[in-house]
């Protein structure tokens, strides 16, 4: 029986002694407080508005098998929940597992002296690291030690989306690079494509420089924001700003504006603007993801405004030389770290708990419980594969919040969106660049919201012709200079060949 074999488990793993090097912790007092009663744990993370129901169905099965009385803090956004952790770290009142909400995060509590180091822990963790990898791992180290515990899992989609019925009405072909793309958006600004005798549509929508992700991979490059500068190419560390083809991509996405075929609110687009000027019929090529044009709702919306419309994936356009590139996929990004506090070395018994807590949801059984629910209530096997019950779609909103070491992405979005499971295979199988930007942290002295909005603000002249892409390489200088992006540069790459990336 399942949960035989599960007792099982944790007996075992509550014996191990670990490594050599793995800290001395009281198996014996543990299983003393176990026999007394279960063991409180708080873990504390952003909700995001979500809350846990009345019959929490995942809180009933992990305390049962895991000998906990689990509790989660919720905080519903992510500056009161990081002001909490602060005042509770500043107090010594952390919860026994927390959210760090990014790498600066992680900094800041670590140079408190309010986190375990956690390097020693990791043979108490074998399913936990077994489960996300030894790539992921690396997300969590800050100084060489392992502070935090990141999530696997990460969503790989984006792709351009275009009007399949405008290509037809105009007996076009979808384009398979970037030239067919500036024709394609040029018929799609100028031909009429909806066939409804105005002048009123344009080619191409998005917000900012995303617009342009596979024309920035055509080219063998980037995008310029904060999460994809960085990246391995010819065996070495870069950044996307130095490689000699940026002038030519950015001389590229000019001549897209300098058409006229792009959307001219693209800068000033937030939020939903642009998939709203998509679904209005007002543009036929977007760069979005499979969620946000193919889900019951959207389908609804953009069907509503035109049932005729058809919205198809388009593979990323291939550049001068047949490379071709969806956006980049940042690999040193972590969906969570979690973090455990230092003062839980005096409390072994607490310490070996949450440990088990994050081995059990790394397991099989226990990370399916975690993402779809109950077995023969909120989801069925046929083999391996999941299906969700009507039940399960209908009360198991909540569970991510207890996924706390993270989910296998494309195979849980395949499961719940079994429909759209074409769609989803599609973009997570296209080529992308990998990108390092998160496994960095930035050195003293400079300030990355400052480089980055004076990239962006070049950016933006250089493309919209503003300056001249010639001189590009005053804006390189300034940024080292001004910007003291060189010492940003060499400290990443230093931080990077540590990790054995570009090395």
């Amino acid at each position: 029986m399942a949960w035989t074999a599960l007792a099982m488990t944790v007996a075992l793993f509550s014996g191990c002694g670990g490594g050599s090097n793995a800290p001395k912790t009281a198996e014996g007092d543990a299983s003393a407080k176990t026999a007394a009663g279960p063991v409180d744990i708080e873990a504390a993370e952003i909700s995001w508005g979500t809350s846990l129901p009345a019959d929490d169905f995942i809180k009933k099965a992990l305390d049962e098998k895991v000998g906990i009385n689990l509790k989660l803090t919720l905080v519903g956004d992510q500056n009161d929940y990081e002001n909490q952790m602060n005042v509770r770290a500043a107090s010594g009142n952390l919860p026994d597992l927390l959210l760090a909400t990014s790498k600066a995060h992680l900094q800041k509590l670590a140079q408190s002296g309010s986190l375990l180091d956690l390097t020693p822990y990791l043979d108490k963790l074998p399913e936990y690291t077994k489960f996300i990898g030894d790539e992921v791992l690396k997300k969590g180290i800050l100084d060489g030690k392992q502070y935090a515990l990141p999530k696997t899992g990460q969503p790989v989609s984006y792709t351009y989306w275009i009007r399949k019925d405008w290509l037809d009405n105009l007996q076009l072909q979808p384009p398979a690079t970037v030239d067919e793309l500036l024709e394609v958006a040029k018929a799609f600004t100028t031909n009429d494509p909806d066939k409804n005798g105005k002048n009123d549509t344009f080619g191409l929508t998005g917000t900012n420089f995303q617009t342009f992700d596979p024309i920035f991979g055509a080219y063998g490059l980037t995008n310029i924001f904060d999460t994809s500068q960085l990246y391995v190419r010819d065996g070495k560390v870069v950044s996307t700003f130095y490689q000699p083809e940026m002038k030519e991509v950015l001389t590229t996405i000019k001549s897209f504006l300098d058409a006229g075929v792009v959307d001219p609110e693209i800068v000033s687009n937030k939020g939903t603007m642009a998939i709203d000027k998509a679904f209005q019929g007002k543009v036929g090529i977007i760069n979005t993801e499979w969620a946000q044009i193919m889900k019951d709702d959207k389908v609804a919306v953009w069907k509503g405004a035109n049932p005729k419309a058809e919205w198809i994936q388009l593979a990323p356009p291939k550049g001068p030389t047949g490379i071709a590139n969806a956006n980049s996929l940042n690999i040193g990004a972590s969906s969570g770290l979690w973090v455990i506090p230092k003062k839980l070395e005096s409390e072994p018994e607490k310490l070996n708990k949450v440990l088990e807590l994050l081995n059990y949801v790394s397991t099989t059984e226990g990370n399916r419980l975690v993402q779809y629910g109950v077995e023969n209530t909120h989801y069925t096997l046929d083999g391996d594969t999941v299906k969700i019950t009507d039940k399960g779609r209908s009360d198991a909103s909540f569970t991510w919040l207890y996924q706390f070491t993270g989910r296998p992405e494309t195979d849980y979005l395949k499961s719940k969106f079994s429909n759209l499971a074409a769609y989803i295979d599609f973009e997570a199988n296209l080529p992308r660049i990998q990108t390092l930007d998160g496994f960095v942290t930035s050195p003293p002295g400079y300030n990355p919201a400052d480089a980055n909005r004076f990239i962006e603000e070049e950016m933006i002249k250089f493309v919209y012709g503003k300056a001249k892409i010639d001189n590009y390489g005053k804006f390189l200088e300034t940024l080292e200079g001004t910007f003291s992006y060189k010492n940003y540069l060499d400290t990443a790459v230093s931080q990077l060949n540590e990790l054995g990336y570009g090395k």
